[in-house]
């Protein structure tokens, strides 16, 4: 077949069909098919996890999201229960509830007043929780006696009285605040609130309401304490208590004092009280004063004068003594290289003769005493101070109370490395030396003479029973003469010179002749007939300690009307002077408002 073609037609012509050349067009078709597959594979891919995730979602976890959708939803928000009223023996409120806040900043909650939750507010604040604030009207004049509330700490929730509490919670924690928490303390209540994505509230879905806290009444007399903070009002250091001879505390103040307000109503509460003490932070700071150390019952100190009291009663209940047991005051007494001497020989030179133990008392004749205690004994003296309530705590409910000291041969040899001298006995037989008592503790012994013979549990919640710790302590003998002592102290002739003659006006005091009798008319006007003039027994004390440079501490205790007491009163000033001079008459002037109302 080639031969027949010849040359016209060359021999690398093709007979094959010949292929169309490929357009651009046709690239992109190309291209286009690629890309259309893959993406339908990315689709499909995705649709397939999207399907795989909505099935996990909804059949594995579904449980769980719906709870956390509903907790997106909805909130439980607390409403904080109010605390209980504190109430004086007469019905009168020493505490308020007062509306406000509180807001949780990490690990601490603060309490804000109307004024300043209404400020953060405005600016958008969320987070408040609407709360009840302790109000404290009577300022300082209550800050021991009835405390404080603060947020309860770290340690404290580890103890078995506060383990259901949490950390942003407050409860009491001085004074009856404290003592009480468990029945002052409420319930708190709580509301289901429905919110919006903004965290608007919408709605309430449920609420339990909160218990308030149980009221509790006081054996605190209002106007009382209020005397007692007027009447000591110049003191920078001291306490006074005030009570009934069968326990009852009436009125208890310790200087300095505080506002309590500072810890309770915010950062913008201003104070106003005759404390000085601005902010929390020179409350807690002031190491030299203590404004929070409550002297009624923790202080510890020498008790003076007022301890004759326990030394003439053992001399008289172990028989040592009677009426007529006497020592002549011979001014000082020198044992080896050491002198001991009366305050009168002391000041005035003089000395008194022969001293009973009526006169003793009413003198308050350091020799007297000296030469008791030696006939006592270290031992006998302090069985029975420790009988009269001296060396243990009285039991008040308040904490904090101290127990003062009664010493002894063997105290001295374990703590000083000293053998017990005689000159040790002189100081303990007149209240100095190595004893030590709390103002409670004397108000205590005073009671004891007051009510014949019984140491009472003191106490100030009013529904609390009276309880009987020590009973016949004192036979009615030995009551009369130490009794007959403090009466003749307090009267001409005796060394309490404020309250010579002590007279008040109030008509509905019946004369009786022995607890009220007829006042001398040192008035002109027609309301002489009004006064009348109550007797007192009560016995003083002057305290040295420290150096020679330092002022004593000035005491004193009584019980009045000196025959049917109604009230007992201690009084302590720190480093002041004479009890007589100093302490006197600030009793006085509480005895005035006790009896002329």
């Amino acid at each position: 077949m080639a031969e027949g073609i010849g040359v016209a037609f060359p021999d690398y012509i093709s007979f094959d069909k010949p292929r169309k050349p490929r357009s651009f067009d046709a690239d992109w078709k190309e291209k286009d098919r690629s890309r259309h597959l893959l993406l339908l594979v990315i689709f499909a891919g995705a649709f397939f996890l999207i399907m795989l995730r909505l099935a996990i979602l909804q059949i594995f976890q579904g449980s769980y999201f719906r709870s956390l959708s509903d907790s997106n939803r909805t909130k439980t928000v607390l409403v904080h229960a109010s605390r209980g009223t504190i109430f004086d023996r007469n019905g009168k409120p020493l505490v308020f509830n007062t509306p406000g806040y509180r807001k949780v900043e990490g690990k601490k909650t603060r309490l804000l007043d109307q004024e300043e939750a209404n400020k953060l507010i405005a600016r958008g604040e969320k987070g408040l929780e609407i709360d009840s604030l302790r109000e404290y009207p009577y300022k300082d004049a209550f800050a021991h006696v009835l405390g404080y509330i603060g947020q309860v700490s770290k340690e404290e929730l580890k103890t078995s009285d506060f383990s259901d509490y949490n950390l942003a919670d407050f409860l009491g924690k001085t004074g009856i605040e404290r003592e009480y928490e468990g029945i002052l303390r409420g319930t708190d209540g709580k509301r289901l609130i429905e919110g919006d994505s903004a965290g608007r509230e919408i709605r309430v879905l449920g609420q339990t309401e909160p218990v308030s806290g149980k009221d509790i009444t006081l054996t605190l007399d209002l106007d009382v304490q209020l005397a007692v903070q007027k009447a000591m009002g110049k003191v920078k250091k001291g306490a006074v208590i005030v009570s009934t001879p069968r326990g009852e505390i009436l009125a208890l103040l310790s200087k300095p004092s505080f506002d309590p307000n500072l810890f309770t109503l915010g950062q913008f509460y201003k104070p106003a009280t005759t404390s000085g003490y601005q902010n929390v932070e020179e409350i807690v700071s002031d190491d030299k004063n203590q404004p929070l150390l409550d002297r009624a019952i923790s202080g510890a100190y020498p008790p003076g004068s007022t301890f004759k009291i326990v030394t003439a009663a053992s001399g008289l209940e172990n028989s040592l003594i009677d009426e007529n047991y006497t020592v002549e005051d011979t001014g000082v007494i020198r044992v080896g290289e050491f002198s001991f001497a009366n305050w009168y020989f002391t000041g005035y030179g003089k000395t008194e003769g022969s001293v009973n133990i009526v006169k003793g008392i009413k003198r308050s004749n350091d020799i007297f005493f000296y030469k008791l205690a030696e006939k006592i004994g270290v031992d006998r003296l302090s069985e029975t101070a420790k009988k009269f309530g001296l060396g243990k705590i009285l039991g008040i409910d308040l904490g904090g109370e101290q127990a003062g000291l009664v010493p002894t041969e063997e105290w001295k040899q374990e703590n000083i490395g000293d053998r017990w001298y005689l000159g040790d006995t002189y100081h303990y037989g007149i209240g100095q030396g190595y004893v030590l008592s709390t103002p409670l503790q004397v108000n205590g012994w005073t009671q004891v003479v007051a009510n014949e013979g019984s140491l009472y549990r003191p106490y100030i919640l009013k529904n609390l029973d009276p309880k009987i710790t020590k009973k016949d302590l004192l036979g009615k003998h030995s009551t009369d003469l130490i009794r007959q002592g403090m009466v003749e102290s307090c009267s001409t002739g005796g060394v309490a010179w404020p309250l010579f003659n002590f007279q008040v006006k109030n008509s509905k005091l019946r004369v009786d002749g022995k607890n009220f009798l007829e006042a001398p008319q040192s008035t002109t006007s027609a309301g002489f007939k009004d006064f009348r003039r109550v007797s007192i027994a009560c016995k003083t004390g002057t305290a040295q300690h420290g150096d020679e440079t330092t002022l004593p501490h000035a005491w004193i205790t009584l019980f009045a009307p000196a025959y049917d007491p109604e009230i007992v009163v201690t009084v302590l000033v720190e480093e002041s002077g004479e009890g007589s001079n100093i302490a006197a008459p600030i009793a006085k002037e509480i005895l005035q408002e006790w009896f002329e109302k």
